[in-house]
């Protein structure tokens, strides 16, 4: 019987892999093969046969495994809805389910953006920019990103090479357009009662309670690392344009998820506010008394 359950379980973990690394090996051709037929390039009758085939394949393989890992969360005692998305993030790798989720709230930000509409800011609540050290820099990587989409319009003689790079650069242009639509749309907030919401566009998003914050203060600061890094000290740093302008201390240290979806917790957090001392007036029970 250990003998059967143990092959089960490397048999089950075998067939994750393959249909994991399947779809990293498949989706892409395919992807490619829809933008040449959208270009209206001409693609030979059996380039397309052995691509579909391969995507049918694909997909049997991708639900085999989905059904094989849904059956046995459902002997486990789980309910279908509950067994199926577990399924789903078995079969899907969390970096993949992220960069999807983000890339669409990004898109969403868009329509948000071109509409002025921002994301769920309450009524009494302070919405806090932070776009303002970047917001040059993108516009810049804008235009660069259009001309170079120009350029290579015109240089590559190639139909099929320029029907794929065309749309790559233009999604590239719209993408670059979203995710700065996402700072713009979804700055952080500090609610009536004090509680606030620190975020970076759709990539980052952490809630802390008023009851958790002890104290707030103007402070500019340029940290090493990337966007969002946590160090040894439980200090966390929402960077944008190389620095923070705001620090808050916490009571108690708090859980984060980063953009990729690794786990973290801080008790101090670091971020820029364009305005920083109304962000800190906001937060502290002085600032809030005034305001009332």
């Amino acid at each position: 019987m250990r003998t059967g359950t143990g092959g089960g379980a490397v048999e089950k973990t075998v067939g994750l892999r393959v249909a994991r690394g399947a779809v990293w090996a498949v989706l892409p051709a395919e992807l490619a093969l829809l933008v040449c037929l959208a270009g209206g390039v001409r693609i030979p009758g059996a380039v397309l046969l052995v691509t579909e085939a391969l995507v049918v394949g694909v997909l049997a393989l991708e639900a085999s495994v989905w059904w094989r890992l849904y059956a046995a969360r459902r002997r486990a005692g789980a309910g279908r809805r509950e067994a199926g998305r577990s399924a789903l993030r078995a079969l899907a790798p969390v970096v993949v389910r992220r960069l999807v989720v983000h890339e669409f709230r990004a898109l969403h930000s868009l329509g948000l953006w071109v509409v002025r509409r921002r994301h769920r800011i309450p009524e009494g609540a302070l919405a806090v920019p932070y776009t303002g050290p970047q917001t040059g820099m993108m516009y810049a990587f804008l235009f660069v990103s259009v001309l170079e989409t120009v350029v290579l319009a015109l240089v590559i003689p190639w139909p099929l090479v320029h029907a794929i790079l065309l749309v790559v650069d233009v999604y590239g242009v719209v993408l670059i357009l979203a995710l700065h639509a996402a700072c713009v749309t979804r700055p952080h907030v500090v609610e009536a009662d004090g509680s606030l919401r620190l975020r970076y566009g759709a990539l980052f998003d952490l809630r802390v309670p008023a009851s958790a914050v002890a104290a707030a203060r103007v402070e500019r600061r340029y940290p090493d690392g990337g966007l969002v890094r946590v160090d040894e000290d439980g200090v966390l740093d929402v960077v944008v344009g190389s620095g923070t302008t705001v620090t808050v201390e916490l009571t108690e240290p708090v859980e984060f998820v980063r953009p990729l979806g690794r786990r973290g917790r801080a008790r101090t957090l670091r971020f820029h506010a364009d305005d920083p001392r109304a962000a800190v007036a906001a937060l502290t029970r002085e600032g809030a008394r005034e305001a009332g």
